[in-house]
């Protein structure tokens, strides 16, 4: 049913006057007034009694796609592109191949697409990253979707909430006259109050927003006194008759209203509307000075567009087109703008998504490209009508992605933006080029990067959450950083690493104990900076020869306690071999308990530890 608010009059009548006849007629009339029910039914007659041909094909096709029945669509557009089409066939074949999960035949057709209208934006959108669904159909977005309770077995969308009430557009009246597109009830604007226990109230519908025909979606102020809403022309008589089809044809107007005590009233139809377009799914910034709204209006890149108009009063502006960053040749629709006016939310079917309609965001302020907001926000069927409520942290989506439109909640996975800078603890001079990694509290690796030139790595990370960050760099002590639990949404770390300054005697270099964890060999982090220091060493004296000691602690019988030994130092010695320094520069040998550094009968855990250790002897 949102193909209405995407499509009402917007739908381009893809009838080829040549390849219409007289069996067709039946079936293009119940195209053309919108009927697509009726009329798929008609087509299939035609190919069952032998009469499909190129032009049927498509017909029925495109019934299927008006109707998101993916599958069916997918099938007749196999059909109809058997025989030449024209490019936008082709993209609608694509959008139903990526709905049903087939990106490697949606490439193929894209390519055609694209091969036939060069300079068309989707065109070039697929031309300069052919290949970005496997990266888009793995990327998070960072939320949690799931079904509201507020959803019917009917059409429902286009969910906004304003203190604790939900407001949306549903087709669940039954009350209400079927309308042929999908065979429901006109849409009405319903509202539902969500309850201190986390439920939503039965939704009752807003009577004096409603009409005999379709209603929805709106918008409110910050203050709650205003609204604007969609609503089908009828409700201003304004329409167009079309006689050889026995139809009216309606637009879509946009209307404000004013709260006057618990209703709505003062009901003033929008300066900018016109019977020759389309104007619906308002969004008002939360400063009450601009509208953003969709249309087909001249002036717009695509099918539908994305537009805003400033208010002053009741007075308003010459609305502006968002331009080809927010649109395309395919349909933008469903605005919303957020809290502090910098990021819009929309549909797109015409930019790179998973199939049908995707959700998108775009930093206005910035000025940056739409950026598609990835899974689970968007699916391979139709996703759209994004909204936001930053006080309640809670955010809707509508979707038919179970085989019905339906409303589902969204909320933000608590996340912190973490920002690690690595310098010289000693001049504060930026380090680029370090090895930064984020671990958790159990010290597992999560993810490594390099720094940049300005010594940054970002990492994301969990909300409430203890980690750590694990710099080291050559010339310089590796160290760990602990990182406190933040609610974010930014965080910082200040990597400071020391320059390498390891004392060289005569006889030996010395570092910091390497040692080992109880009845282990590998080498641990803490021992790995402390090793990076002697190559560092061996790597500015290409003369020294170094030979390694290691021993352990008395646990164990006197064999045993040999062999571990000598692991720990072939260990010891193979780390330093895996940095670059040759092997004949570096030997090792194991000792057991034969040297301890602390002599103890009843040796504590410290005094272990100690003994647990590797020293390193210049041979040369």
């Amino acid at each position: 049913m949102k193909n209405l608010y995407i499509a009402l009059s917007f739908v381009a009548i893809s009838t080829s006057v040549f390849a219409q006849n007289k069996d067709t007629k039946a079936a293009d009339k119940l195209f053309s007034r919108y009927e697509y029910v009726s009329a798929a039914k008609e087509y299939q007659k035609l190919v069952d009694n032998g009469k499909g041909d190129g032009y049927v094909y498509k017909q029925l096709a495109d019934t299927y796609y008006n109707m998101f029945n993916t599958a069916e669509a997918a099938t007749w557009y196999a059909k109809a592109t058997e025989t030449a089409q024209d490019a936008e066939t082709y993209f609608r074949y694509a959008q139903m191949l990526k709905a049903n999960g087939k990106y490697e035949e949606a490439n193929k057709q894209m390519s055609k697409f694209a091969t036939m209208v060069p300079n068309d934006l989707r065109a070039k959108a697929y031309k300069e990253n052919p290949n970005y669904l496997p990266k888009l159909a793995s990327k998070e977005s960072g939320y949690t979707v799931n079904s509201l309770q507020v959803s019917s077995d009917k059409s429902d969308f286009g969910a906004v909430m304003y203190d604790n009430t939900v407001y949306f557009s549903s087709a669940r009246n039954g009350a209400k006259k079927n309308y042929g597109w999908i065979n429901e009830p006109f849409l009405d604007i319903y509202k539902s109050v969500l309850g201190d226990n986390g439920t939503y109230s039965e939704p009752t519908a807003i009577s004096e927003l409603n009409s005999r025909f379709h209603d929805g979606t709106l918008t409110i102020s910050a203050d709650g006194n205003t609204c604007y809403f969609s609503t089908e022309s009828f409700k201003d008589k304004a329409y167009e008759k079309v006689k050889s089809l026995n139809s009216k044809f309606s637009q879509i107007y946009l209307y404000k209203a004013t709260k006057q005590g618990d209703t709505w009233a003062d009901f003033k139809l929008l300066p900018f509307n016109s019977k020759e377009y389309s104007t619906g799914n308002p969004s008002l910034s939360r400063d009450g000075k601009t509208l953003y709204f969709s249309s087909n209006r001249p002036g717009s890149i695509g099918g539908v567009d994305i537009w805003k108009v400033t208010i002053n009063g009741d007075s308003y502006g010459e609305p502006e087109n968002l331009g080809s960053k927010v649109n395309t040749e395919g349909n933008e629709n469903f605005p919303f703008i957020s809290d502090d006016n910098a990021t819009l939310y929309f549909a797109s079917n015409g930019k790179p998504g998973l199939g049908g309609l995707d959700i998108f965001k775009i930093d206005l302020a910035k000025g940056s490209d739409a950026v598609n907001m990835g899974r689970p926000i968007n699916t391979e069927k139709d996703d759209f009508g994004f909204t936001f409520n930053k006080a309640k942290n809670l955010g809707f989506l509508s979707s038919n992605r179970n085989g019905n439109d339906d409303i589902f909640s969204a909320t933000p996975i608590c996340s912190v933006d973490l920002l690690t800078v690595v310098t010289n603890a000693k001049t504060g001079e930026i380090l680029a080029n370090a090895k930064v990694s984020i671990l958790d509290d159990k010290k597992n690796v999560i993810a490594t990067e390099t720094s940049n030139d300005k010594g940054e790595v970002n990492f994301k990370i969990e909300c409430d959450k203890p980690y750590s960050i694990q710099a080291s760099k050559d010339g310089f002590e590796g160290n760990v950083f602990a990182v406190a639990k933040s609610k974010g949404p930014t965080a910082k770390v200040d990597a400071a690493l020391q320059p390498i300054d390891v004392i060289v005697t005569p006889t030996e270099i010395i570092l910091k104990p390497i040692y080992f964890e109880f009845d282990k060999s590998n080498i641990t982090q803490e021992g790995a900076f402390e090793l990076d220091k002697l190559v560092q060493v061996m790597k500015n004296n290409d003369k020294l020869v170094i030979y390694a000691k290691s021993h352990t602690d008395r646990r164990g019988s006197d064999d045993y306690n040999l062999t571990l030994s000598e692991r720990r130092a072939q260990a010891t010695v193979q780390y330093v071999i895996s940095k670059g320094i040759p092997a004949e520069r570096i030997s090792g040998k194991g000792f057991g308990e034969t040297e301890p550094k602390v002599v103890c009968d009843k040796c504590t855990e410290e005094e272990h530890a100690q003994n647990r250790r590797s020293e390193f002897l210049i041979v040369k």
